[in-house]
């Protein structure tokens, strides 16, 4: 089994072109690859387009912001791709401001779309958002008398994913509820790299414990 390069956070977010969709695993923060992310940061990187469950925390007294937050702050996306931005209020500014185009994604739907592009489907069929603005400019289906939105896949050039270990083979493993998104992320995306707590040797890991295979990753970076 082929070993996957350890990378740096730096290199890891030299990656990461301007103009890129940015799939981020976490749901306010938890299971985000912090380390990377901070690394993002720092690149400077511009005109990205986030698709992650929400755009994570910014604490309104102390300014303390986690997960995808700080890049938000520092306007590095030109879209976002969400299921909710309740919970950072620069968000909401910049959407209502003009900076930043929102799309808001019921979360099942999100949580589908990226499953139908990690799997090669045309899209889903959903009744969520029939009947609501959501169902603007899509394609609606009559299947059984029940009316449906086509809802099409949604891929990415690079995820960028956080897991709590990791073989030297790629093999993951990740803690209890920060799985999250990350998983469905890990297949939809050209280029996955995969931020991880821990790597051990190929083999220490019970194959039956594995979430993600290893020919889903292409980058490890030790967190």
């Amino acid at each position: 089994m082929i070993e996957k390069p350890v990378i740096g956070t730096a290199e890891a977010a030299a990656m990461v072109k301007s103009g890129a969709v940015v799939h981020v695993g976490g749901f306010l923060g938890c299971g985000s690859p912090d380390k990377v992310l901070a690394a993002l940061v720092a690149a400077g990187t511009k005109n990205l387009t986030l698709v992650c469950n929400d755009t994570a925390v910014i604490n309104a007294k102390t300014g303390v912001a986690n997960g995808v937050a700080p890049l938000i702050q520092n306007h590095q996306f030109s879209r976002a791709i969400v299921s909710h931005i309740g919970t950072n209020a620069e968000t909401q500014r910049q959407m209502n401001a003009g900076e930043m185009i929102v799309d808001l994604v019921p979360q099942g739907t999100l949580a589908e779309r990226i499953r139908a592009a990690g799997n090669g489907l045309g899209g889903i069929l959903t009744p969520t958002g029939v009947g609501t603005e959501v169902e603007e400019g899509k394609t609606k289906l009559t299947v059984n008398d029940k009316v449906y939105l086509l809802e099409e896949p949604l891929p990415g050039d690079v995820a960028l994913i956080k897991a709590r270990k990791a073989d030297r083979a790629g093999n993951l493993v990740y803690s209890k509820t920060a799985r999250n998104f990350n998983p469905l992320m890990a297949t939809a995306c050209t280029l996955v790299i995969a931020e991880v707590e821990e790597i051990v040797e190929i083999g220490d890991i019970d194959p039956d414990q594995v979430h993600t295979p290893s020919i889903f990753v292409d980058y490890l970076v030790k967190g």
